[in-house]
């Protein structure tokens, strides 16, 4: 398999956009109807998971631990729904016709072998992935919604419980599916630390087009029924720093960084931890309430709200990285990032010029295109 040449021929392909996913899907569904059910009715976003996993795979292929790591949480993650190794077969084929189709005159039989040889690795890791989780895990955890509540007018935060226990590190998300929509899922990080309960707490913001979001955040109800899929990412605590920690939240990139201070306070002997929480306005301070009763019985925890468009806001004003950069010198410390990606990339911007060590700085992106509070 020459790498080298996988990678020119997917860039050649690439360039044709959205119109690749498009032809597979319609490749796919035409030869296999079937499959069309596991998709939800619009394949915008599915169009886009597409490229983006192909991507990754063509991007780590010479990345043999890396890569082998994506595939077997891909593989993992696809039970949720319902792909069973007699799929890759078809998807294989379909996947072929699209590359032949959009490399034109540059598609060879050498070139074919070698996507054929990579897809073929591809679909073992993630089978063998998937086989080894079925022994272990249910594809989905069936959860009940037990209270839900409006914090804002577009911030509804949710506690679920799960019929099985779903296991996860604090800083972790869960793909959720909705019964008021079918097949679509969508990641949402847990606000909370393992509880002996099971229940998990969400906070979920109301994104402007989101297909699933409005029915989260504004549309459940006390015995609501969800699906949650495997636990994903690596927005955790590194058991082996001795370091103190550093949380900058903004919006609802909070609810990661709470489930990691509910991690901390399980420690015999907690590092001095700050928390800053940002918003544009004092309601956007949706978990303050909370965050206060948290604050009160941490003593080594130090919880700094502030707004940045707010002028009769009494507490601390700017925006999140001037916050954070005036409070103190955080050289030393583990530091952990969640919000929309302005705030997340103005901070990593600004923890650069600070002098914190890259390596000492955990970010996740929620991908919105709010500006930064």
């Amino acid at each position: 398999m020459d790498t080298a040449r996988l990678k020119e021929s997917f860039a050649r392909v690439a360039m044709h956009g959205d119109e690749v996913a498009l032809f597979f899907y319609s490749d796919l569904f035409l030869r296999h109807p079937e499959t069309r059910d596991m998709f939800p009715v619009s394949m915008a976003e599915q169009r886009g998971h597409l490229v983006r996993a192909l991507a990754t795979i063509v991007s780590d292929v010479e990345n043999t631990g890396q890569l082998t790591d994506f595939l077997q949480a891909l593989g993992r993650d696809h039970r949720k729904y319902g792909t069973l190794a007699a799929h890759y077969e078809p998807v294989g084929a379909s996947l072929l016709a699209t590359l032949a189709h959009f490399s034109g005159p540059a598609w060879t039989p050498e070139l074919a072998a070698d996507w054929q040889q990579a897809f073929g690795l591809v679909a073992n890791v993630m089978t063998e992935a998937a086989a080894q989780d079925e022994k272990l895990n249910p594809p989905f955890w069936e959860g009940t919604v037990l209270s839900h509540e409006m914090r804002t007018f577009d911030i509804g935060v949710f506690r679920v419980v799960t019929l099985d226990t779903l296991s996860f590190v604090p800083g972790q998300s869960v793909a959720i599916e909705s019964e008021m929509r079918p097949r679509i899922w969508r990641l949402y990080s847990i606000a909370n630390a393992p509880r002996e309960d099971a229940t998990m707490e969400f906070h979920v913001r109301v994104i402007d087009g989101g297909a699933l979001s409005p029915a989260l955040a504004r549309g459940l109800t006390p015995g609501s029924r969800l699906r949650l899929g495997p636990p994903v990412g690596s927005l955790t605590l590194d058991p082996g720093s001795s370091r103190n920690v550093l949380l900058v939240a903004g919006s609802t990139g909070l609810a990661p960084l709470k489930a990691i201070v509910g991690q901390i306070a399980e420690r015999a002997d907690p590092p001095e931890t700050h928390l800053f929480v940002g918003a544009r306005d004092a309601s956007g301070l949706y978990d303050l309430q909370d965050l206060k009763k948290i604050g009160a019985e941490c003593p080594w925890l130090t919880i700094t709200p502030c707004v940045s468009d707010d002028p009769d806001y009494r507490g601390e004003r700017g925006t999140l990285p001037d916050v954070v950069a005036r409070s103190g010198s955080w050289a030393s410390h583990e530091a952990y990032i969640a919000g929309p990606t302005p705030m997340v990339e103005a901070m990593t911007e600004r923890f650069s010029s600070l002098g914190v060590p890259a390596t000492q700085v955990h970010v996740e992106d929620f991908g919105w295109s709010e500006p930064c509070p």
